[in-house]
């Protein structure tokens, strides 16, 4: 460019520049309390850590194509410069000094409110308050340098336990009059006590904030019951129930908008299910802007509008905040959130800039949240056992790589946008192929299989089950499980596959291959296929069903995107091709990463766990493994007829199982799916086991 050019050049950016930062979606960002975290411990050479807690305010363009695709964005309400605003709670640990940490931003998108940073790597149980050096578990996050971000972002999440939610503005119609539209909720042992109840919220939970029935009459709504997932549905009499609280029955009825009532009682081992008419949807898509926002915000802005500074700013930096890089994580429900965030285009902010270079999703699956929906109700999700055909669910696009889906027809995919998009690590358990479909991330519905993206892994804890917190009583109880739980905690995996994401992402290292079980090698099969190869262990039934999909039809208005549903229940299509892991001739899948607990194993876990005989015995205990321990000798395993090895047979003695988690950790090391501080770990735990002893 000539000089004159250059000038002008330099104009019109400065110019852009300016507008984008006074219309910063982030306006103000309040720190409202600091204190100490872990009462001022220091953390190896990142020092001490801090806990900040406050308020982002923020505004969005809704005209803005970024923000357009947001459902009701347009029927929210505006300030005096046309934007829509809100605000959300934030929750930042970080390094006192940031010179001193990694410069890295962990952001950890809660779920339903609750924080799960800590806990999902510091091997430390959950906890909605993290302040004490208990909480700080064994300070991995810390020692590793990260400061750890989370905000509030979903929209009916109820106050109470220190959770974390925005205040979102509620959509109207053109006139100012309330927006009314049907909600489908359904009531089962999720929600309903052992013994019963006469009386719920609408939503089933206190957790959060219900619709509000638009109309109370109960001849304007429908409530039916079932036995079973697949029974016949019988009308409960539109006498026989209220909108009201009534804690002992009918004589203590308080009609009430977001309470239900049922003369009869609710029955724990039933699903019921309600349909009636709200009104005054929240603009719940905003909480992806929420993400999106706050995450830029901290990593390139240096002050918001008011002039305060960002608090991730490092003294000295020499341009910008110093931050590095941002990474997200999102656990089930929040795994579910980011497929969507990526689906959406939120990992571009209004300055099109890409917000997070990599991102961890922790067992969802293939499903969707669909917090973009009017009347969204991002708690729900589909699973074998209850809510089956939801909207809260798998739905094209299923797959990460753009791919034509031979149910529907259509050709669509999550990474769709290659400048923005951000490195994917998606780590799932067995449990999520039986209830969250996981076959389909890698083939489609009619068993074919799909291509892996090259910024993409999938990765597949073999034999956990799908929560994976440090467990607060061991042995779990049983709950309304036929089976003692499988307890095995995610976090050793997961912290070997964050510090793979960070030397992707941060320099250029590939991760370890994918590791999944495929079509193609036949570690993924079909259920009839995975019964007939599980040993036949003493008491133990095979599962006989699990959450299948449908092609579920919710009416014209919905879109890949969102929308609105106009159909419920939906009209059911046809059905996808979903597999399960092959297990071995231990009942352990057969691929996948194979933990130590599976390498060098007392008994064979699996995802799946079956339901108590007086909760419905044909369904899977929702997201629930099992454990069915081996013999300790090969006289006992004998007597009981079991065709697993016992320890005895495996090991030899003590010193022998010891050995074999020595070895068993040493591959995965060198594999790359563990660390050598959690290898000596396992190490010292197999060496003060009573294992043959």
């Amino acid at each position: 460019m000539r000089g004159a050019s250059v000038i002008a050049w330099a104009t019109v950016v400065a110019t852009v520049v300016a507008v984008s930062v006074s219309e910063a979606r982030v306006t103000r960002l309040v720190v409202e309390q600091r204190r100490p975290f872990a009462g001022g411990m220091a953390f190896g050479e990142v020092g001490p850590y801090e806990r900040l807690d406050g308020t982002a305010y923020l505004e969005v363009d809704p005209r803005d194509p970024l923000n357009a695709v947001i459902v009701n964005i347009r029927r929210a309400p505006r300030n005096a410069k046309g934007l829509v605003e809100f605000r959300a709670p934030f929750f930042i640990l970080k390094p006192v000094d940031m010179r001193r940490g990694n410069r890295k931003i962990l952001y950890a998108i809660n779920n339903r409110g609750n924080k799960l940073s800590v806990s999902r790597f510091n091997y430390t149980p959950d906890n909605n308050d993290p302040i004490s050096a208990a909480d700080a578990g064994d300070g991995f996050l810390m020692r590793q340098g990260y400061t750890l971000v989370d905000a509030g972002w979903q929209g009916d999440v109820a106050p109470g336990n220190n959770r974390l939610f925005p205040d979102l503005p509620v959509a109207t119609r053109p006139d100012g009059s309330p927006i009314t539209g049907r909600v489908r909720i359904e009531y089962s042992d999720r929600t309903i006590p052992p013994a019963g109840t006469f009386t719920l919220p609408l939503e089933g939970s206190g957790a959060f904030r219900a619709y509000e029935a638009a109309n109370t009459r109960t001849d304007h709504a429908t409530l039916t019951w079932r036995d079973t997932v697949n029974g016949r549905a019988s009308s409960v009499a539109s006498d026989r129930w209220a909108f009201g609280r009534c804690p002992t029955g009918r004589d203590s009825l308080v009609a009430s908008a977001v309470d239900i009532c049922l003369f009869d009682g609710f029955q724990a081992a039933k699903l019921y299910e309600l349909i009636y008419t709200a009104k005054n949807p929240r603009v719940m898509g905003l909480g992806f802007a929420v993400t999106r926002d706050i995450g830029s915000f901290l990593r390139f802005e240096t002050a918001d509008d008011t002039g305060t500074a960002n608090p991730l700013v490092a003294p000295g930096a020499s341009a910008g905040t110093g931050i590095r890089r941002a990474y997200s994580l999102g656990q089930s429900s929040t795994g579910m959130y980011q497929r969507d965030f990526l689906y959406l285009g939120f990992n571009e902010d209004e300055r099109h800039r890409k917000v997070f270079d990599a991102a961890l999703l922790s067992v969802p699956g293939t499903h969707r949240l669909f917090a973009n929906v009017e009347f969204a109700d991002p708690n729900t999700y589909s699973r074998q056992d209850d809510r089956h055909d939801f909207l809260s669910t798998s739905r094209v696009p299923l797959t990460f790589a753009v791919t034509t889906d031979p149910v529907t027809g259509v050709r669509d995919g999550i990474l769709r946008r290659p400048a923005i998009d951000p490195l994917v690590m998606q780590v799932v358990t067995e449990n999520e192929f039986w209830q969250f479909r996981a076959s389909l991330d890698v083939m489609d519905g009619r068993g074919r299989p799909v291509a892996i993206p090259d910024g993409v892994r999938l990765y597949f804890m073999s034999g956990y089950e799908h929560t994976g917190s440090m467990p607060a009583v061991f042995p779990s109880p049983r709950g309304i499980c036929r089976h003692p739980r499988n307890l095995m905690y995610h976090g050793a995996t997961l912290r070997a596959l964050l510090v793979a994401l960070d030397v992707w992402a941060d320099g250029g290292v590939a991760p370890p291959p994918s590791n999944y079980p495929r079509v193609e090698d036949g570690t993924l099969v079909s259920l009839e296929q995975a019964r007939a190869a599980f040993p036949a262990i003493p008491g133990v039934a095979y599962p006989r069903a699990l959450n299948g999909l449908e092609a579920l039809d919710f009416g014209s208005e919905l879109r890949a995107t969102g929308g609105r549903l106009t159909k419920l229940p939906p009209t059911v299509g046809a059905s996808y091709q979903v597999f399960v892991p092959k297990p071995d001739a231990d009942g352990q899948s057969a691929a996948g990463i194979r933990p130590v607990e599976i390498r060098a194993a007392t008994g064979t876990h699996t995802g799946w766990n079956l339901r108590d005989p007086a909760f419905r015995e044909s369904d899977l205990c929702g997201l629930s493994g099992a454990f069915f321990p081996f013999a300790a000798t090969a006289v006992e395993r004998q007597s009981r007829r079991d065709p697993r090895k016992s320890l005895q047979e495996r090991y030899a003695d003590h010193a022998g199982y010891v050995n074999a988690v020595r070895q068993a950790t040493a591959a995965l090391v060198k594999e790359r799916f563990l660390l050598e501080e959690d290898a000596q770990r396992y190490i010292r735990e197999a060496e003060g086991s009573v294992v043959l002893r």
